[in-house]
């Protein structure tokens, strides 16, 4: 199986490491473009809002500015948090984007789970799902060129029809992430290809549910993300990414258990290893499976081991660490689309 890979950029400029915030998007965008030379497929977008360390909020500028700045590779969200979002303005921006990459465009939504990012702007975090739902089958039809009509409760629609439209056809690809059994049924049922982070057995959930609906999982698409940074050895790898993978994990178990959306995440804090541990045992846990930190034959044998458990399609890695210099993200990347991912192609 032919593996494809990425790169997750989050633009995220923490406390302890914090440059211009111009010279972050200049260096990333240089980052990504670099990508591309390097052979990577995908450079992956993320959103977050109203976070100190400016964690992505405005996804579609980026994606439209990479586009400007590449030829080949695919841009994609990992994920757009689509409740915060109007449909109709999502369709056209997407649409808009697609256009200037020349058909290169993929839309990743998801449900989101920080609670501020929700109450605050006056929207109830318990209409996440209703709103989702609603939204990602009005960007379903809108991207397909439909004329819509439509009166549901957060959206009312009178013949509306997106110019200019979209360049894939019958749209572009679209993805949704999703942890709980039933948002991942949605995925399939919709026809969307699937975002995950962690433990392959959700993979096992979404062809079960694309064969309930009829559909071949083989035409269907998997995403999965991982942490990961390469160097010549293991201590130098642990050395460089130790203090940044603790500095994301703690934000998403914080956040985690904040929202409290499922058994287990009120404790999602408790556990997390100091990055002196992290350097000492050259091991972390992210998301419940190993951050990918090492030389690159210990990432190869990592790698392996987890597509012999799922079927994982797209492998995006989180290698633009939060506070990690641009040249130690570029030689992370050097190195792993030198002798890493030759090996899954």
């Amino acid at each position: 199986m032919s593996l494809r890979f990425g790169v997750l950029w989050p633009f995220r400029n923490p406390e302890f490491a914090r440059v211009p915030w111009e010279t972050l998007y200049s260096t990333h965008l240089d980052l990504i473009a670099d990508s591309e030379a390097m052979g990577y497929d995908d450079a992956w977008l993320t959103e977050h809002h109203f976070v100190d360390d400016g964690y992505s909020p405005s996804l579609l500028p980026i994606a439209a500015a990479v586009a400007a700045r590449t030829r080949r590779i695919r841009i994609g969200t990992f994920l757009v948090l689509l409740p915060l979002h109007n449909p109709v303005r999502l369709a056209e921006d997407t649409a808009t984007v697609d256009l200037i990459s020349n058909g290169r465009f993929e839309l990743g939504v998801g449900l989101g789970y920080r609670r501020e990012e929700f109450a605050d702007q006056g929207i109830s975090p318990t209409e996440r799902g209703a709103r989702l739902q609603e939204g990602i089958a009005l960007i379903q039809r809108l991207l397909s060129g439909e004329s819509v009509t439509f009166n549901g409760k957060f959206s009312q629609l009178k013949n509306i029809q997106i110019v200019p439209p979209a360049l894939q056809r019958p749209h572009p690809p679209l993805w949704l992430g999703a942890i709980a059994p039933k948002a991942i049924e949605r995925a399939a049922k919709m026809g969307f290809h699937f975002q995950a982070v962690g433990s392959t057995m959700l993979d096992k959930l979404y062809d079960d549910a694309l064969r309930a609906a009829g559909r071949n999982p083989e035409n269907f698409n998997i995403a999965q993300l991982r942490a990961v940074h390469v160097a010549p050895s293991r201590e130098q790898a642990w050395e460089l990414a130790a203090k940044p993978v603790h500095y994301m994990a703690s934000c998403y178990a914080k956040w985690f258990a904040e929202a409290n959306d499922k058994p287990g995440d009120d404790k999602a804090m408790e556990g997390i290893a100091s990055v002196d541990e992290m350097i000492r045992k050259q091991h972390f846990s992210f998301f419940g499976e190993d951050a990918i930190v090492g030389t690159p034959k210990d990432a190869c044998e990592m790698i392996a081991d987890y597509v012999s458990r799922g079927r994982v399609t797209h492998l995006v890695t989180a290698q633009a660490l939060p506070g990690l210099a641009p040249r130690h993200i570029r030689a992370s990347m050097e190195l792993f689309a030198k002798e890493v991912a030759p090996r899954f192609r």
